[in-house]
């Protein structure tokens, strides 16, 4: 029981590495997406091309799926930051829609993505006349069509962003810096130049943030 107290700030320090890995896992995953600097809407087909046999995009998408748990401390950070005040049910109603998108993000990931890894095993033959089945899995048939819901993503981080902003529970700048990356987070495929950028503002805001609970819970301890 005496032990009990040392969660606290071990919890903290948790959450600052969070906040300090999220974004850099995100800078690493868009940065390797062939064709960067030449943005364009893609096509399913040509989504299919790119990731077979990529193996470092591949790696990104790994990480980008083991980053939505991170993803999710981040959430339910931001709904205890905004408890005490008016923006609390602001707060609380987009943490649950950017969980909620988060494990869709998760198995987009899985489903559009890490799948394509085992493929790569098998011979360039006998990957052709799989692509009907490739291309009805990055249309989203059937029950993959709920993977759009990893659009609440980037909608529940924007009213935690909004809320955090209105609230002052974080400096401004960064409340600004968060609401604009989220915003700019929705892009299409194709457009990875743009998350990219997305990413970098997020680690401007959040890296300070994240060594700031560090420094206060080592602090506190």
């Amino acid at each position: 029981m005496t032990r009990l107290p040392q969660l606290a700030p071990t919890k903290r320090i948790g959450t600052g590495i969070a906040f300090i890995v999220f974004p850099l896992i995100f800078i690493f995953a868009f940065a390797v997406h062939p064709g960067l600097l030449t943005p364009h809407l893609a096509g399913p087909a040509e989504l299919v091309q790119r990731a077979l046999h990529n193996p470092t995009l591949q790696l990104g998408h790994a990480l980008v799926t083991l980053n939505t748990g991170l993803l999710v401390v981040g959430a339910l950070h931001f709904m205890k930051v905004l408890e005490p005040g008016p923006r609390a049910w602001l707060g609380y109603v987009g943490g649950a829609l950017a969980i909620l998108g988060d494990l869709m993000l998760a198995a987009d990931k899985g489903a559009l993505c890490l799948t394509l890894s085992g493929l790569d095993t098998l011979p360039q033959a006998d990957l052709q006349p799989m692509m009907p089945g490739l291309l009805a899995i990055f249309t989203k048939q059937g029950w993959l069509v709920l993977l759009w819901g990893v659009l609440l993503l980037p909608l529940g981080f924007t009213l935690q962003a909004i809320a955090l902003l209105q609230s002052r529970a974080l400096p401004r700048w960064q409340s600004v810096f968060f609401l604009i990356a989220v915003l700019l987070a929705a892009a299409p495929d194709g457009m990875e130049v743009v998350n990219l950028g997305a990413s970098i503002l997020m680690a401007v805001a959040f890296l300070p943030y994240g060594l700031q609970l560090i420094q206060t819970a080592t602090t506190d301890a």
